[in-house]
This record gives structure tokens, C-alpha cells and sequence, in this order.
């Protein structure tokens, strides 16, 4: 077990299987000691460094941020099961349990949002707050078409022809420098404007990205373990938020509010002028609706 605050730039702990999985501690800057915020990357298979401190969340809140399997400073998974989103949901009770915590508020993003479906539905009792931050909707089984539409509607921007022909060309690209290379033509359609905030954020993608961690996210998850994970979410008690961007051309916001749908006290929050990246595009105003969220008075 370990207690916030210990000197240890990169700390460890040890999950279900013995695996020695890496976390980073952001101190909050106000000396808060309140339970930290746990922040989970998407990609999926990301390195965890993008998501940075969040548009400043470390202000008030401590943030403990993990490297997921096979991605920043955690080793690959001994098993290629280890990679899937419930496996990972078990690696996330691990560290909560080296954390010494009894109830925490837990944020996602992108593909982590369904690793924090699957440890909402598994272990509902820690969760006191739940925010998923551009998620999409590939637990609920949908694959709304609003994230092609809002892509269509920038079509007079003057990147859109390249990250057009990048977003054909990637599903049949397995050549790892030719991958990185349309990501980044393709990047501009993940951020509310093109400017140097978000060039800089999306130079690092290409590197943060574990194939084999990617790949793994969504196997060895049948259509009954679907339906199953989505059934037990109606128990869940926590209040949930789904945040999305209207200019989020890679999710979308209907899927968000299909998350939302799934559990009884969940909510969708759009934001304007934002992409998949909230906190690079408008991060005072995403901030504000975290630190609004987990400030309300508890339900329970």
C-alpha cells in the first residue's frame, strides 16, 4: 500500500497478476488532501502523458494518472488478455487498492471510457463520482453518425482535404511510420481550431501509441459480456457526467449521451467550440464543469 504524497517520481504498484503497472502523481497545486481523481487515457493503448494535467485539474485536485499495459512506463501484458477493457478495469481496482482508497472519483477519456463502464459495473461501491470525457459508444453497440456529419460540416477549413484522404488511407495502413504520419495529417478533425495549442498536442500521438495494446483493447468481449456490463450499469449508483464537444469530429456528442443514458443518475454536458480534446481546446471552461461536478453534494 501506498499514501499519496511518498517521493517517488514514477511509483509502481502490483495488479491482479502480479504485473508491476507504473502511475503518475500530480500533487494538487492548492494542497487539497482531498481523495484523489483518478484519470484514465484512452486511444486506446496511449501513453497516459497526453492527457498532461488536464487543463489545470491539479489546481485542486490531486490526480493519479496510470500507465495502462504495454503503454508509457507499464510493461506489456503477459497475456493478450491483460489488454482488454475488463482486464484493465481489474488493473484499475488494483491500484486502488494499493492506493488505500475507499470511495474516489474516476475520469476517463476516449476508449477508457468502456474500461470505466466495465469497473463501474464490476465494482460499483468505490466509484463516488464518474466523468467520461469524449467517449464513444461501442459498449452501448452504436456507432451514431453525428462525429461524420460534424466532420463533413468543417469541410471549408483549409486542413480538410489531407486529414480527408489520411482518414481513408489509416484502416488499411499497417506500416508503423506511414500510421504516424497520417495521424497527423488527420489530426486537426480532434480539435475545436488548428492552432499551436493543439499542434504541439497532437505532434506526440504517433509516439504514444502501443500496437499490440491498441489492438487487444476490445478482445475476448462477446455480445453476451456486452449486455451483461450494460445491464449491471442501471445499478450503479454514482453520478455520472458525459462531456462532449460540438466540433468533436472523431466521437462525436451522441455518444456521450447514449453513455449517459446507460445509468440512472447519468448526465451529458456538450461543450462549444471544443473537439476530442476538450481540456487542449477551451481549458478553463472544461475545468470549470469538472470542478463544478465533483463539488456537488454527495447523493449518498
Amino acid at each position: 500500500m501506498t499514501k499519496l504524497g511518498q517521493a517517488d517520481p514514477m511509483p509502481h504498484y502490483t495488479s491482479y497478476d502480479g504485473t508491476e503497472l507504473a502511475y503518475r502523481v500530480l500533487e494538487a497545486r492548492d494542497g487539497s488532501a482531498g481523495p484523489p481523481l483518478i484519470c484514465l487515457a484512452g486511444g486506446p493503448g496511449r501513453d497516459a502523458a497526453y492527457l498532461g494535467d488536464l487543463g489545470g485539474l491539479d489546481a485542486h485536485h490531486t490526480l493519479i494518472v496510470p500507465d495502462s499495459r504495454g503503454t508509457g512506463d507499464s510493461p506489456p501484458s503477459a497475456d493478450p488478455i491483460g489488454y482488454a477493457f475488463p482486464g484493465l478495469a481489474e488493473d484499475l481496482e488494483a491500484l486502488r487498492r494499493h492506493l488505500d482508497l475507499v470511495r474516489f472519483p474516476l475520469l476517463a477519456h476516449d476508449a477508457a471510457a468502456a474500461t470505466a463502464q466495465a469497473y463501474a459495473a464490476a465494482h460499483p461501491e468505490p466509484l463516488s463520482r464518474l466523468i467520461v470525457v469524449s467517449p464513444g459508444a461501442r459498449l452501448q453497440g452504436e456507432l451514431p453518425e453525428d462525429a461524420r456529419e460534424i466532420f463533413e460540416s468543417r469541410a471549408d477549413e483549409p486542413w480538410w482535404e489531407e486529414a480527408y484522404t489520411a482518414v481513408q488511407l489509416l484502416p488499411d495502413t499497417t506500416d508503423l511510420p506511414e500510421m504516424r504520419r497520417l495521424l497527423l495529417q488527420a489530426a486537426p478533425m480532434a480539435y475545436g481550431r488548428w492552432e499551436e495549442p493543439q499542434r504541439a498536442h497532437a505532434e506526440s500521438e504517433g509516439e504514444q501509441l502501443g500496437r499490440v495494446a491498441r489492438a487487444g483493447f476490445w478482445q475476448g468481449v462477446d455480445e453476451a459480456g456486452r449486455r451483461a456490463v450494460l445491464a449491471r450499469l442501471r445499478e450503479v449508483p454514482c453520478p455520472v457526467l458525459a462531456i462532449t464537444g460540438d466540433r468533436d469530429a472523431v466521437t462525436g456528442m451522441r455518444a456521450g449521451e447514449l453513455v449517459a443514458e446507460s445509468f440512472p443518475d447519468g448526465r451529458a454536458r456538450p461543450l462549444p467550440g471544443v473537439g476530442h480534446y476538450p481540456w487542449v481546446d477551451e481549458p478553463d471552461l472544461f475545468r470549470q464543469v469538472v470542478e463544478d461536478f465533483l463539488a456537488q453534494r454527495p447523493t449518498r
